[in-house]
């Protein structure tokens, strides 16, 4: 009977079954590297032309007195739309007094800052350029790990750098510059290196996926970038409003853990909370009648366990409006109101 399976001739002696012949895979090496490069090379002649130098002087400084000299610095970016919004890091202009771009044909144009969200670490610029070739933002919602990520930047001033890896992993969380993670982060092993920062991070098809931000300096291939769709949320409102609105309720606290006593007896599913060490002066905290020693275990219906929690949690949604928070005073469970304002950051 014709099975299909091709046998070798003979019987194996030990287990006394025929062995299979497993045909030797055909890799045609230089195909299959000529179809990386291919990739890499097709995105970079797509993307590099929309990718941007930019260069900033910081805001003129006193110490003790003396006048200091305005400090220099550079960064990347890269043109979104073709009316000339640039996108990049906070921290890349975050600060800055003058900001001028340099174009890949070589021309150069002053910048204006439109929004600066250093929650997130994104900002928006806007250049006045004729024939501006914008990139096409890709979506970071089905990206996998493994996938060709390459990024394009001006490390060290290096104009037009090319580096190319995988993505190492999704879902992470960084810290910003204002202390707040920021979620949805992409982990990459393309080399990323001073100069970097606020250049795109792009796909085999040459879509922005994420928006490159920073790398561990002890480490090697640990580079992050923020995910594409976090960065079209935030530029979308940072052009709207110069800002990405947020709600507050002013106070201080520190993550500590529940006792257990009190765990097992109010039924609760916290391992910890956050105390309260301080409130602002007529904050929202203040007048909700929270006190220094609270412990803050819900807030908005949600379980609390740590102030990244609260962070999420406080949202432009909520700002103005009435919110649960469930706080353990002593050994008493208590349930208060809190109107959260608009939170405003402070350089």
């Amino acid at each position: 009977m014709n099975t299909g399976i091709e046998f070798l001739s003979g019987i194996d002696a030990e287990l006394n079954v025929p062995v299979t012949a497993i045909p030797e895979p055909k890799f045609d090496e230089g195909e299959l590297f000529d179809a990386y490069s291919r990739a890499v090379v097709g995105a970079s002649e797509r993307v590099s032309p929309s990718v941007v130098k930019i260069e900033i002087e910081a805001n003129d400084r006193k110490f003790r007195g003396r006048q200091m000299p305005n400090q220099t610095g550079s960064g990347s970016g890269f043109i979104f739309t073709p009316d000339g919004f640039v996108l990049t890091n906070s921290h890349v202009v975050h600060n800055a007094s003058r900001t001028s771009v340099l174009m890949h044909n070589g021309l150069r144009s002053e910048a204006e800052l439109i929004g600066d969200d250093p929650d997130t670490d994104l900002a928006v610029i806007r250049v006045d350029a004729q024939n501006i070739a914008p990139v096409a933002l890709g979506s970071s919602a089905n990206l996998k790990v493994g996938q060709l990520a390459i990024a394009i930047g001006n490390p060290y001033g290096f104009q037009s750098t090319v580096t190319a890896g995988v993505i190492s992993a999704l879902g992470r969380s960084l810290r910003g510059s204002s202390g707040r993670l920021v979620d949805d982060v992409i982990q990459t092993d393309a080399a990323l290196n001073p100069g970097n920062s606020g250049g795109p991070l792009v796909d085999s098809r040459g879509l922005v996926i994420g928006v490159n931000t920073a790398t561990i300096i002890s480490a090697q291939g640990l580079c992050f970038a923020i995910a594409i769709d976090t960065a079209k949320f935030v530029a979308s409102r940072l052009i709207r409003f110069g800002k990405v609105r947020r709600s507050y309720i002013g106070l201080a606290g520190q993550n500590v853990p529940l006792q257990r006593q009190i765990v097992r007896y109010y039924g609760m599913q916290n391992a910890s909370g956050i105390l309260v060490v301080s409130m602002d002066e007529n904050s929202p905290a203040r007048t909700s009648g929270l006190r220094e020693g609270d412990i803050i275990v819900e807030f908005a219906g949600e379980k609390i366990e740590g102030i990244d929690d609260l962070h999420r949690l406080l949202t432009e949604e909520r700002v103005g409006i009435s919110q649960p928070i469930t706080v353990i005073r002593g050994v008493e469970r208590l349930e208060l109101g809190i109107i959260p304002l608009e939170r405003e950051f402070v350089n």
